[in-house]
């Protein structure tokens, strides 16, 4: 193989990991403008959805630098690996809350709406609280296309772990 030719799929893993990083903070950047700018709350399991996105966004970025400075392929293909990992964790996370929401199964204990108010045996901050509820994971609060955010996050994750996973197993 010529320099030229492993030049080229390192140039590629760069443009790959950026394109990545980019996409993965888009994404965690449209939940978060529903969230402050379009007054969706959250609910528990729309917040763990976020992780993967908060772990592989700068990942990728690590990934770019390290391909840049012409870190041996095995890095960089490993931590595109681990990218596309994390992408599958959101799949799984996506799915699972969007079979949630659809009653497909059941969802975790702490992600119910209309948990009694806590007495505080006073006045305080935590009478504060007490007026906040967070949503049900179990109620969509909008649906684009027929499908909830975690539906949206599920398509997303799937794509973006099958551009990583791509990357990872390129050869060089």
């Amino acid at each position: 193989m010529t320099a030229t030719t492993t030049a080229d799929t390192g140039h590629q893993r760069t443009r790959t990991a950026l394109f990545l990083a980019v996409a993965m903070a888009l994404t965690v950047g449209s939940a978060l403008a529903f969230q402050y700018i379009g007054g969706y709350i959250p609910c528990h399991l729309c917040l763990e959805q976020r992780t993967p996105y908060y772990v592989g966004a700068p990942l990728m970025l690590l990934v770019a630098v390290a391909s840049m400075l012409r870190a041996p392929a095995w890095v960089t293909r490993g931590l595109l690996a681990i990218g596309g990992l994390l992408m599958l964790y959101g799949l799984y996370l996506g799915v699972y809350h969007s079979g949630v929401e659809w009653a497909w199964w059941p969802g975790p204990a702490d992600c119910t709406a209309g948990a009694g108010p806590v007495d505080t045996g006073g006045k305080g901050v935590l009478d504060a609280l007490d007026k906040f509820v967070p949503p049900s994971c179990d109620k969509a609060a909008l649906r684009i296309l027929g499908l909830s955010l975690a539906g949206w996050n599920a398509i997303a994750s799937l794509i973006l772990a099958a551009v990583a996973f791509r990357s990872a197993l390129a050869r060089d």
